[in-house]
């Protein structure tokens, strides 16, 4: 015989991004049945699998909490339900009966499983027909976001996932293909927009010929069809009085990051071989434009990442890391330990020494000439975020040209079709409503 229904616990775990009336049906389900815990999926557990939710996991928590017939809400910090009942031991589990196919079969399995231990029951919820979160998603996407929530978004994802990861853009079609492209559950999770790239998708040379409006007229086409967050390449930040208006610039816009790197005198682009004429800057008076930069912002989301050119120029690990230690002092939001090498060792060998650290903040590496190593050994090197940083425009170009000489070797444009997109599917990846 049952106990008393009031007596009985109901535990509902659900992500709750964007609440919908399948939401609430499951939980005007779940009530009949007892007292209603909701195990409200932390935004670690969610991007484990997908996208980051749109709230944080604080704002989906105070939503959920004010629904009609949810008890408590507690946090599920894992895909795994086990760890959470197996301490509630509840005599109740509802969920929509979607889990009984795909992914989460196994998932329903092993609740079921646990439950019988105790003599517990799984109740299935039909499945509201007409809701679909992905389109929901996707509808806020066509929608747009807006500069507090896209200069927040970096944060949140550092902190949620293994290791972020970012692809280069330098125009809107760029932006498009980081914002749309995915293999399976895998995306890019972030934008950075490289002087490289974006002074070679001008024309022009990578010496800090491009400037601040320039690269603020360009943000403002790749915002225009994007939602994801942005980290923008300023070389040295210029000197300290220009810096500290030139973060408060992209701040406003929506800009989550900026990373400098510790170089003066003219620029020149790190992964030459002849750093003759580079000269890296004093530790102090690079401590001090981190410092002055991140006085002048408005908001704490926005993040000033100190670039180490140490290794670039031939210096030992042990400069870097005093480097690193000393701008993490003066303010810095995170690390970028550059190398140049073509195997992982130096970068390896730095993050062992950085692991070390008792204050400590995202380390960010750009593998562009050691593209031999995987993130699954950047992770474990305690690597947070890694910048894929020049491959879109390095791929476009011999795709351009070998248009261009098709075309020019047989006199008519048939043979060069073959490798173009079709002209119905540029239409339909830039739609005109």
């Amino acid at each position: 015989m049952l106990k008393d229904i009031n007596t009985n616990m109901v535990y509902v775990g659900m992500c709750a991004d964007l609440i919908h009336h399948g939401h609430l049906n499951v939980i005007k389900e779940a009530k009949k049945y007892g007292e209603v815990v909701v195990g409200l999926l932390t935004d670690s557990a969610i991007a484990s699998y997908k996208r980051l939710p749109a709230l944080s996991y604080e704002e989906r928590k105070i939503v959920v909490e004010n629904i009609v017939g949810v008890s408590k809400v507690i946090p599920q910090t894992t895909l795994d339900y086990i760890p959470n009942i197996e301490k509630l031991k509840p005599d109740y589990v509802v969920h929509g009966d979607d889990w009984k196919e795909g992914v989460q079969k196994q998932v329903r399995k092993g609740v079921i499983d646990k439950l019988n231990e105790w003599g517990g029951k799984v109740v299935d919820v039909p499945y509201t027909k007409g809701v679909s979160s992905t389109k929901l998603h996707n509808h806020l996407k066509e929608v747009g976001t807006t500069p507090d929530i896209r200069r927040k978004m970096l944060s949140r994802l550092i902190e949620s996932k293994p290791i972020v990861r970012v692809l280069e853009a330098h125009n809107g079609l760029t932006g498009l293909i980081v914002e749309k492209t995915k293999v399976g559950n895998d995306e890019f999770d972030a934008m950075w927009l490289s002087s490289l790239t974006h002074s070679a998708s001008k024309g022009k040379p990578d010496n800090q010929y491009v400037d601040i409006t320039t690269v603020s007229q360009t943000l403002s086409e790749i915002f225009d069809v994007t939602t994801k967050p942005m980290i923008v390449d300023l070389d040295n930040g210029g000197v300290v009085e220009h810096f500290k208006f030139t973060v408060r610039t992209l701040e406003r816009t929506g800009v989550s990051a900026v990373i400098i790197e510790d170089k003066i005198g003219n620029k020149r682009n790190s992964l030459f071989k002849d750093t003759s004429n580079q000269t890296q800057d004093n530790p102090n008076d690079f401590a001090e434009k981190i410092s002055e930069g991140k006085k002048s912002l408005v908001t704490k989301e926005f993040m000033i990442i100190a670039r180490i050119e140490s290794l670039i120029l031939g210096k030992s690990i042990d400069d870097a890391i005093y480097r690193a230690s000393m701008y993490i002092n003066s303010g810095a939001d995170g690390i970028m330990i550059h190398s140049k090498s073509k195997n992982k060792e130096e970068i390896i060998s730095f993050s062992k020494k950085y692991k070390k650290f008792k204050k400590k903040v995202p380390l960010v590496v750009v593998p562009s000439t050691y593209n031999r190593v995987r993130e699954k050994e950047l992770i474990e090197a305690g690597v947070d975020l890694v910048i894929y940083a020049n491959h879109l425009l390095r791929s476009s170009y011999p795709a351009m040209v070998n248009t261009a000489e098709s075309i020019l070797k047989n006199k008519r444009s048939y043979e060069a079709s073959k490798k173009c997109l079709p002209i119905k599917k540029v239409l339909e990846l830039i739609p005109n409503d």
